[in-house]
C-alpha cells in the first residue's frame, strides 16, 4: 500500500504494526505531485490511501484507472475509530481493492468500481 502524505502518520505506524506492508510518500518521496504519486502506486502495484479529496478528480475525471484509492474522512478526534476501521476494511477486502475508489468514514464504506 502506498500512504500520501495528506495521511495521519500514527495511521502508518498503526498499519505497519498490523503487518501491512507500507510505502509512505512522508518518508521516500515527500512533496511531490499528484500525479507522480498515482504513477509510484501504479509503478508498485499498489493501492493508494489518502485524506486527499483531488485524488478523487484524478481518478473519475482524468481517467486514472489503473490504481485503487482509498480515501479517508474523519475528524481529527476520530482518530482511534478510523484506524480500527481502516485495518478491519483492509483485512476484509484486501484482495478487491484494485481499481476501485473506496471512502471510509468511522461508521461507513462505500466502494465503487473506477
Amino acid at each position: 500500500m502506498l500512504v500520501d502524505e495528506s495521511v495521519d502518520y500514527r495511521l502508518v505506524k498503526k498499519l505497519r504494526t498490523e503487518g501491512f506492508d507500507i510505502i509512505s510518500v512522508l518518508e521516500k518521496h515527500r512533496s511531490i505531485k499528484d500525479k507522480a504519486v498515482l504513477e509510484l502506486a501504479k509503478k508498485h502495484n499498489a493501492v493508494l490511501l489518502t485524506e486527499d479529496s483531488d485524488f478523487g478528480e484524478w481518478v473519475f475525471s482524468h481517467k486514472e484507472k489503473s490504481v485503487g484509492v482509498i480515501f479517508l474522512r474523519y475528524k481529527p478526534i476520530d482518530i482511534e475509530k478510523i484506524s480500527h476501521s481502516l485495518v478491519h476494511i483492509l483485512n476484509t477486502y484486501k484482495d478487491t481493492l484494485a481499481n476501485k475508489f473506496a471512502v471510509i468514514k468511522v461508521n461507513k464504506i462505500r466502494i465503487r468500481d473506477i
